[in-house]
């Protein structure tokens, strides 16, 4: 088959993470309305699942738009060293921004972008619990 349409491949990784949802700019009651148990001062953890897609041509000679252990290289390098088993609060990418799971998401797509070894990053989803999950594209 030779096909010129993009193909995608997704991946998806496994992290344990904690954070409190707090922000400096509420008043303690306006913290509570906004992020309810979230903001307890203890903090909480998820065991989250990140899945990376990667679009692209089909590389003629492997068969693939890019090579999965590349890819793991770069996820591990960039995502999971970082933030597995670590408080997100007390990460310097959040020092200016509460660590919600739409910021997680949006932090590991900034980390992964320009990354890549082959491909366009084309989306990074971050499932929070088996209800809540995030996406981010390119803007």
């Amino acid at each position: 088959m030779n096909g010129a349409g993009k193909a995608y491949f997704g991946r998806r990784y496994l992290l344990s993470a904690s954070h409190r949802l707090h922000s400096e700019e509420l008043s303690p009651e306006a913290n509570v309305d906004a992020y309810g148990k979230c903001n307890n001062p203890r903090g909480h953890g998820h065991n989250y699942v990140v899945e990376v897609v990667v679009g692209g041509a089909v590389n003629p000679e492997t068969g693939m738009v890019i090579d999965l252990a590349a890819l793991d290289r770069v996820v591990g390098s960039r995502v999971l060293e970082r933030f597995d088993h670590a408080n997100l609060n007390l990460d310097p990418l959040f020092e200016k921004s509460v660590p919600t799971t739409e910021n997680l998401c949006r932090t590991v797509f900034g980390l992964l972008r320009d990354a890549l070894p082959d491909g366009d990053l084309e989306y990074v989803r971050v499932e929070e619990t088996e209800s809540n999950f995030f996406q981010c594209y390119e803007a």
